[in-house]
């Protein structure tokens, strides 16, 4: 028997199979009449889409599809999608799908009332207070895949189009107010984006499992959600029906991305200029460049991932977690080197320059300087 299940934590979220039934009475709920549904091109078409506008129709709601989503989201998504909220004269928004239509759905619903560039709320200080949260809309966040938690999410990743910098924006009040966890939305996700998008919260957990921050609560997430994944991501990844599989990957998503409060670390830090300047899957770069990191924080966290090694089944300590990622890796068909990912001809200056300016530097177990991060870089290669 699958889950099904109420939470409240981080916020209001609705799980189990078939409760996407459940997305005109949220609506409603949150005072939505003219919801506008974002999500990505993929996803347009499918099925589980025109599922969704089916249900808003019924409950007789008047509402829009925006999809021109690129799988980095950048600022002129965004301006399109905002032009789509003002033209529709819309009341709130569903975010529907992967990390980048429900990241791109929270800027719409975030700044379509501010009159300030998005960029001036950059996750940096107190900049978040240079917002009128009065007039941030509505949100409800539907995932239909198993990676990024952006469902359960305070902020964005929005990439600079200009500068091919990834910036993380920030505020409170971008939380949804409600998460619809349907696993039956995932059952489609294609082989490649189950293992991508599974490696990523793998990593959301592995890297706040290890961030030398103080956050017990997010600790125990973490390494429960590390566990999640290692027993279900192959099944889901190699039998895409599997529901328990599938709901056990959309739990294991959503702790990681509340486990990465915590703090996250050079695995993301390399991911996000990799992905702004090549265009790059996100988790897929995690999954890549993450034994590397292991190797390079491995006198940090050794001990630490020796603990976690235990409570995972894998025998070896620290050793036998790192050969388990790679043996996690090799079964999910990821490449072995960014080489392999069709990264070419890297400009290292650069992704050194925005590694070392990611917020994510800050939560790595260790320090990391122009020299040892271009080192790390190199072997990835």
């Amino acid at each position: 028997m699958t889950p099904s299940a109420n939470w409240s934590f981080p916020t209001a979220i609705r799980f189990g199979a078939g409760r996407i039934i459940e997305l005109a009475e949220a609506c409603v709920s949150l005072g939505m009449k003219r919801p506008l549904l974002v999500t990505d091109r993929g996803l347009a078409s499918l099925p589980i889409t025109a599922q969704t506008l089916d249900i808003l129709e019924t409950g007789g709601f008047e509402h829009a599809l925006f999809a021109e989503v690129d799988p980095n989201p950048n600022e002129k998504n965004l301006a399109a999608g905002l032009a789509a909220y003002a033209a529709g004269n819309h009341d709130g928004i569903i975010a529907f799908g992967g990390g980048s239509g429900i990241d791109l759905a929270k800027m719409i619903a975030f700044m379509c009332g501010q009159t300030r560039p998005v960029w001036d709320f950059e996750d940096i200080g107190d900049w978040w207070t240079r917002a009128d949260a009065d007039k941030i809309a509505p949100i409800i966040a539907i995932p239909t895949t198993a990676g990024t938690g952006s469902e359960v999410g305070r902020a964005s990743v929005l990439t600079n189009s200009e500068t091919h910098q990834k910036k993380i924006i920030f505020h409170p009040k971008v939380l949804p107010s409600i998460v619809i966890s349907d696993p039956e939305l995932t059952v489609g996700m294609p082989p490649m984006i189950t293992a991508g998008t599974g490696m990523d919260a793998f990593a959301h957990c592995l890297e706040a499992y290890c961030s030398p921050h103080f956050h017990p609560m997010a600790q125990g997430i973490a390494l429960e959600g590390m566990k999640l994944v290692k027993d279900n991501l192959v099944t889901a990844y190699t039998d895409g029906t599997n529901i328990a599989a599938r709901s056990q990957m959309l739990v294991a998503a959503t702790m990681g991305a509340t486990a990465f409060m915590k703090g996250l670390g050079a695995i993301h830090a390399l991911s996000h200029p990799i992905g702004a300047h090549h265009n790059t899957h996100h988790g897929t770069t995690n999954a890549v460049v993450m034994q590397p990191v292991l190797r390079f924080n491995e006198h940090a966290i050794k001990d630490r991932l020796s603990e976690a090694a235990a409570y995972l089944g894998i025998s070896g300590g620290y050793g036998g977690f790192y050969d388990a990622v790679g043996e996690l890796n090799a079964a999910l068909h990821i490449p072995d080197t960014l080489t392999d990912l069709g990264v070419t001809d890297p400009d290292m200056d650069a992704l050194v320059a925005g590694a070392l300016s990611d917020p994510s530097v800050g939560g790595n177990p260790v320090e990391m300087t122009e020299i040892n991060t271009r080192q790390l870089l190199e072997s990835c290669f």
